[in-house]
């Protein structure tokens, strides 16, 4: 059961809550359904939403207090939560939906899908501009110790080749590849693009990465949470690399004004 504290936050935000009763497990897909007006009846520690309940963390959520709530909708997907948890919940009666966000290219597909189940309205995005042509080669560091970095099958990947970044890993077989750093250095790469997250890259790691290449330090959200915010993630990052000397075209700034099954 879940507890009183929580049962007590729930009835609080009552009057803010749409009809539908959803539990966010996808940070990416909170941050959106609350741009969207759905205020989730609960998400994920990683949610980064400190006044909405919590129901532990993505990989290991509280399946008994999400069941206890009784919510009309479970928002999950492959890359950040586990199938048994959702084939749990299903057991239990609860409809999951699914995101799956491999590429860019999923995004827009993605959010009709989850304006629909949840009873919004979204217009889509304004058309993306057309990907350009690579102009640098980077690697994008995800953790340390081990050092790991993205494939191309993954979303971030997709991200910085729309905007001209060919990835130097895109062609492993694994989709985050544990590395040793030799190797690392031994690859032709232009620029190393360290994000926020989800290990915490900082100046503290400048001079080591910098034995690979030079160093841009990116927003971590920007290059891994999709949603409302992908656009406009688009155009910071073509900033960061502008301001370091890394450009890409200008063609691929967005305009300023703007694994499983689905659901069953």
């Amino acid at each position: 059961m879940p507890s009183s504290t929580l049962v007590a936050a729930i009835d609080a935000m009552s009057d803010d809550s749409t009809s539908v009763r959803v539990v966010s497990l996808v940070p990416s897909a909170t941050e959106t359904l609350l741009a969207w007006g759905v205020t989730p009846v609960a998400v994920t520690r990683f949610c980064e939403q400190p006044d909405l309940p919590t129901v532990g963390g993505t990989k290991n959520p509280d399946l008994p207090a999400i069941v206890a709530l009784s919510p009309d909708l479970v928002v999950m997907c492959p890359e950040e939560n586990r199938l048994e948890d959702a084939e749990r919940l299903r057991s239990e009666g609860i409809t999951v939906h699914a995101v799956e966000i491999d590429e860019l290219a999923d995004v827009a597909v993605a959010l009709r899908l989850l304006a629909s189940a949840v009873g919004v309205e979204w217009s889509d995005f304004q058309p993306l501009p057309p990907p350009v042509a690579p102009t640098c080669r980077a690697f994008i560091p995800i953790w340390r110790r081990p050092w790991m970095t993205l494939s191309g099958q993954c979303y971030g990947s997709s991200m910085l080749a729309h905007l001209g970044v060919e990835n130097v890993y895109a062609d492993s077989v694994e989709r985050y590849p544990e590395l040793d750093f030799e190797s690392i250095a031994a690859r032709p790469v232009d620029v190393v693009l360290a994000p926020s997250e989800p290990y915490p890259f900082d100046e503290r790691h400048r001079a080591e990465l910098e034995r690979v290449a030079p160093v841009v330090f990116v927003d971590g959200k920007d290059l891994f949470w999709w949603g409302v915010r992908t656009p406009f993630a688009l155009r910071r990052l073509t900033d960061a690399l502008a301001k370091t000397g890394f450009t890409t075209s200008k063609a691929a700034r967005p305009r300023s004004g703007e694994r499983w099954t689905q659901t069953t």
